[in-house]
């Protein structure tokens, strides 16, 4: 198997805590907060770090990457950006620029979202993301751009700085509805998952495979997911039970139904995930649907000793991941855990596109 990106996230939207549901202001996004995050995972060896983009909840990504960059000295970022929030020509000088203070070491993931206020329907949604896409690699090429789309009708010189990028800046990209998937079959670069079974991920894996090659592209394929990695699995157990130990149903849901993606097809999966998870919230080995009772999104966790965390990585990696964004509660401490006992064992490297 070729070595996988391994990155960790960031906690830019009020997603860090001891006990979910349970807001700490000690682990509330902020700039110091979300620094230390960071630091903790560049010291761990990390590849990458999602700084993840909300329209209310936290700081916004492009500012904290302007500031986190020149205090890391390896690992790359991965700039989450709402689609529908930024104007293509000014994002495109915003990536050029991060890319400069990076060195080379900025990629993008693109969120399909709606102007905030507004709702769009998933095929035009997914079509003005799929121009957003083509635009934003025409802008970032360095040469004047004559884009003739139904959402984005340009013609204009490429923003200077764009000459300076050495190299074509990766755009990751998710979702499972039809339209999503045909999006990111033409356009995207990395191919983002949410947990679910190994059958299922096998499903999408050939259903993306087939689609991109049916535009003449081929696909990498990223995985996003939790992981609560112990010494013994009995530990490891034990420390995901106490994360929801505190969790009222109803603050769950009211939680669930703040994200802006609460009625999403992935999101819907991720409830039909847990849904059909056994009574102890395992959906398959080690596989822990817990995480959803209380976040919107990214609903489940590995969730094991550090062996049993590696084989069911690897177990991925087998079926064509060559990307994993991790996280854990809290963000930093679980960093921490899986810098020591599982990143060393992991075959991973920065990912080449």
């Amino acid at each position: 198997m070729t070595p996988c990106e391994v990155s960790w996230f960031s906690a830019l939207c009020d997603d860090d805590y001891e006990f979910l549901g349970k807001p700490d202001p000690n682990l509330a996004s902020s700039w110091e907060h979300c620094r230390n995050i960071a630091l903790t995972a560049e010291a761990g060896g990390f590849d990458n770090l999602l700084l993840p983009s909300g329209y209310a909840l936290g700081i916004d990504s492009v500012a904290f990457g302007a500031a986190i960059a020149p205090l890391l000295k390896r690992m790359k970022l991965l700039l989450a950006v709402r689609c529908g929030e930024m104007w293509p020509p000014q994002l495109a000088r915003q990536i050029a620029t991060l890319d400069q203070m990076l060195g080379g070491r900025l990629t993008v993931n693109i969120i399909s979202s709606d102007l905030p206020g507004e709702t769009l329907a998933s095929a035009p949604r997914y079509q003005r993301t799929l121009e957003y896409m083509e635009l934003l690699n025409q802008l970032l090429s360095g040469q004047a751009v004559d884009y003739q789309g139904e959402f984005y009708k340009l013609k204009l010189d490429a923003p200077r700085i764009s000459k300076t990028l050495k190299r074509r800046v990766p755009l990751y990209f998710g979702g499972l509805s039809e339209d999503a998937r045909e999006a990111a079959a033409k356009g995207c670069d990395v191919y983002l998952m949410w947990p679910d079974t190994m059958s299922a991920v096998k499903e999408i894996v050939d259903d993306m495979t087939a689609r991109a090659a049916k535009h003449g592209r081929t696909l990498r394929f990223g995985y996003r997911v939790h992981v609560v990695v112990r010494e013994t699995e009995a530990e490891a157990r034990d420390a995901a039970s106490r994360l929801l130990s505190k969790l009222d149903d109803a603050e769950g849901e009211a939680i669930r139904a703040k994200s802006l993606d609460s009625a999403s097809y992935g999101v819907r999966r991720q409830a039909e995930l847990r849904a059909g998870a056994g009574h102890d919230g395992y959906a398959e080995d080690n596989l822990w649907t817990g995480i959803g009772r209380a976040r919107s999104g990214c609903g489940a966790a590995i969730v094991g000793d550090p062996d049993q965390v590696l084989a069911k990585l690897n177990a991925y990696r087998a079926m064509g991941m060559e990307a994993f964004i991790l996280s854990g509660y809290p963000h930093a401490a679980e960093a921490d855990l899986f810098a020591r006992h599982v990143l060393p064992k992991l075959d991973h490297g920065p990912l080449s596109v």
